[in-house]
């Protein structure tokens, strides 16, 4: 057997460590030319690093603890098939002059959910505590635009002073985001409960409800009546699902009851607006006046019957008949070309991201998160009802559209922005390890 100095290589004793040896374990042997002895060497170290900072970026993105990893993929499923389904039903609503790729309309709201998208992963990525940092900011820059669509820069559409106008053809609706402050101001103050406390005092009522009130009369000065009842019913809801003691819901309720009363007796709403609020009971009355876009709309529902006359073949549509119909009336659209089937696909995806909104809400691990997945649930939930209910003669014309489905730039960018703030909250859950 060979042997060293006088010992065996196989019983030597192994030489004591060397201080800092632990970092070079695993490096490739180096060579006296300076060069590596794996395979390729330096030949392609330029390939590699780019190689390796690929794989770094994409361990990092879809790696243990990132973000990604602790979305609700369900719940983006159904807002991607809601978005399909209704750029398809505005292409739909807008090629009337035969099918073409390119409808204005169709590549905006391709821009709008790109735009959408991006919006959603940005606040998706957020960490929950940021989401109470940011609500007073996002409250100030709210009223904030909705005092600049008061001013000269405001525009005039369809009689509500709502929009400002943008380069590139573009629009923006400030009071489409006060929806998303008002859900966050009150969350934040409903949901800090003092030491002792089991549920909201007056005080922290007063002061979500005194807040909330800012946005609200300013978009009531534009005036804006389907955000307006939007408004209340998010205050009302999250008020109840505070957990408030029934003696001051009772209150607000009465003051809510009150203050609709002084509307009425002031004559503070013009004679139009309270003819498009009260034409729904009367439709056949008018016709061709206030009556006419719920007219035209069940006119038009009702000529798709079960399985609709198909995409981009529907008369009436391509006629025009229905006003707005890409945008307010799209329930409309959907109805003539997709019948009564189509339809009620639509209502089971809309009702299926309600259930999802809920069980965020109801396995949030504070009421602060219950509050904003509660109240995002009762913004898509109340304005979906109203909408659907427009078009077919059971609620007031209000222009709310249809959450994911009508076109626009606002709208979809509010609802993206709140799925984000769905999935901050569904994050927060799983970081701490509730199943």
């Amino acid at each position: 057997m060979t042997r060293w100095g006088g010992s065996d290589l196989t019983t030597r004793r192994a030489a004591p460590p060397v201080p800092g040896a632990e970092s070079y374990r695993g490096l490739a042997p180096v060579r006296l030319d300076g060069g590596s002895a794996h395979r390729g060497g330096y030949a392609n170290g330029p390939t590699l690093g780019r190689r390796h900072r690929v794989r770094r970026l994409l361990r990092q993105v879809f790696g243990a603890g990132s973000p990604l990893r602790d979305l609700d993929w369900f719940l983006l499923a159904i807002v991607v098939a809601l978005m399909a389904f209704g750029t398809l039903l505005v292409w739909a609503a807008t090629a009337t002059s035969g099918l073409t790729y390119h409808d204005p309309y169709l590549i905006r709201q391709g821009i709008n959910i790109l735009i959408g998208l991006i919006l959603m992963a940005a606040v998706s990525m957020l960490d929950y505590r940021q989401l109470r940092l940011y609500a007073p900011i996002v409250l100030v820059a709210s009223c904030l635009g909705l005092l600049a669509v008061l001013s000269p820069l405001g525009v005039v559409v369809n009689g509500a002073k709502s929009w400002i106008n943008l380069p590139g053809g573009f629009q923006i609706e400030p009071s489409e985001y006060a929806k998303i402050a008002v859900i966050f101001v009150c969350a934040m103050i409903l949901g800090e409960l003092r030491a002792g406390e089991t549920r909201p005092g007056p005080r922290a009522i007063a002061k979500a409800v005194g807040l909330s009130l800012i946005p609200l009369i300013l978009v009531v000065a534009q005036p804006d009546l389907g955000v307006v009842i939007l408004l209340l019913a998010l205050v009302a809801g999250l008020v109840v699902l505070s957990g408030v003691r029934l003696r001051w819901l009772a209150l607000l309720l009465a003051g809510g009851v009150l203050s609709v009363v002084a509307v009425a007796k002031l004559h503070l709403l013009k004679s139009y607006q309270v003819s498009r609020l009260t034409s729904f009971l009367h439709p056949s009355e008018d016709p061709r006046g206030t009556g006419y876009s719920a007219f035209q709309s069940k006119i038009t529902i009702g000529s798709g019957g079960m399985t609709g006359q198909g995409l981009f073949h529907g008369q009436l549509v391509a006629g025009g008949f229905v006003p707005e119909q890409h945008t307010d009336f799209i329930f409309a659209v959907a109805g003539e070309e997709i019948g009564l089937v189509g339809e009620l696909v639509l209502i089971g995806l809309l009702a299926l991201l309600l259930l999802r909104a809920l069980h965020i809400a109801a396995r949030a691990d504070d009421q602060f998160g219950m509050l904003v997945a509660s109240g995002i649930a009762i913004w898509f939930g109340v304005q979906s009802f109203i909408n659907i209910g427009m078009t077919i003669g059971i609620m007031p014309v209000t222009g709310l559209p249809l959450p994911f489905v009508s076109y626009g730039g606002s709208a979809l960018f509010a609802d993206m922005i709140a799925i984000g703030a769905l999935h901050c909250v569904h994050r927060h859950r799983s970081v701490f390890g509730h199943s």
